[in-house]
C-alpha cells in the first residue's frame, strides 16, 4: 500500500510539473514585431547588435521568453515603402510587442510633412492591429539625427537645417503617437551625442553602433515591461 501511494504521488507530481511547464510556456512565450528602416535592421552592425535583438536579450534577462523578433524593415524605406513592405510580407499573426521607427528617409528625400503625417497615422493603426488592438503593446521610437554623423557633415547639406527638419518630423510622429495614447521613446537628443562621440556610430559613419542601439534597448525595456503587465 505504501509503495502504491508513493508511486501515485510521484505520478501526480510529474503531471503537475508537466502542466505547469505547459502553462508557463503558453503565458511567457511572447512574440515581437519590429517595423522600420535601416535603424531597425541594424545596418552596418551584426544582427545581434540591432536594437530589436538587444531589446529581446534584455527582456529575456528579466525572465520573459521571447521569440526572435520578426523584422519588416529595409534600408532606405520611407513610410509609404514600409506600408508596401508590410503588404508584401502578408503577415497575419498578432504580436505581444510591436515597435515602430520610421521617417528619416522621408526627411532625407525632402518629402511632404503632410504626406508623412497621413502615412505615419496609417502605419500606427497597422501597428495597433498587429498588437491585437492592445495599444499598451505598441512602442514608437523617434527618428535619430543623421546630420550629427560624419556622413551628415560631409553630405554638403546644412547641418542645422537637417536638425530642424528631423525635429519637425518627430513633432509629427510624437503628436500622432500621443493622440493614440501610445508609448513614445525620444532617442533623438542622445543620437546627437555622436557629434563628439564616434563610438556611437558604426564604421560607415552614418548608422548607430551597437553601443547606441544598446541605449535604445535600455530606454525601451522598462516601458515594455510596464506595457506587458
Amino acid at each position: 500500500m505504501i509503495k502504491f501511494l508513493l508511486s501515485l504521488s510521484l505520478l501526480v507530481l510529474l503531471a503537475c510539473e508537466k502542466n505547469n511547464a505547459k502553462t508557463m510556456m503558453s503565458v511567457d512565450t511572447l512574440t515581437y514585431l519590429a517595423l522600420g528602416d535601416s535603424y531597425t535592421i541594424g545596418e552596418a552592425v551584426p544582427l545581434s547588435g540591432s536594437f530589436p535583438h538587444q531589446l529581446r536579450n534584455r527582456l529575456q534577462a528579466k525572465g520573459l521568453h521571447i521569440k526572435a523578433p520578426l523584422i519588416i524593415a529595409k534600408t532606405g524605406w520611407t513610410t509609404s515603402e514600409l506600408e508596401e513592405g508590410i503588404k508584401t510580407a502578408a503577415v497575419q499573426q498578432k504580436f505581444d510587442i510591436v515597435t515602430l521607427l520610421i521617417g528619416v528617409n522621408n526627411q532625407y528625400r525632402g518629402e511632404s510633412k503632410t504626406a508623412y503625417r497621413n502615412e505615419f497615422k496609417k502605419l500606427l493603426e497597422t501597428a495597433i492591429k498587429f498588437a491585437g488592438g492592445q495599444k499598451a503593446h505598441v512602442f514608437v521610437i523617434s527618428i535619430p539625427d543623421w546630420g550629427a554623423t560624419p556622413y551628415g557633415r560631409e553630405s554638403g547639406r546644412d547641418i542645422a537645417s537637417i536638425a530642424t527638419e528631423i525635429d519637425a518630423f518627430n513633432a509629427i510622429n510624437k503628436e500622432e503617437t500621443q493622440m493614440q495614447g501610445i508609448s513614445y521613446t525620444d532617442i533623438t537628443p542622445a543620437s546627437r551625442l555622436a557629434k563628439s562621440d564616434e563610438s556611437l556610430l558604426a564604421e560607415d559613419g552614418l548608422h548607430p553602433s551597437e553601443k547606441m542601439y544598446f541605449d535604445w534597448a535600455v530606454q525601451l525595456e522598462p516601458k515594455i515591461l510596464k506595457g506587458l503587465k
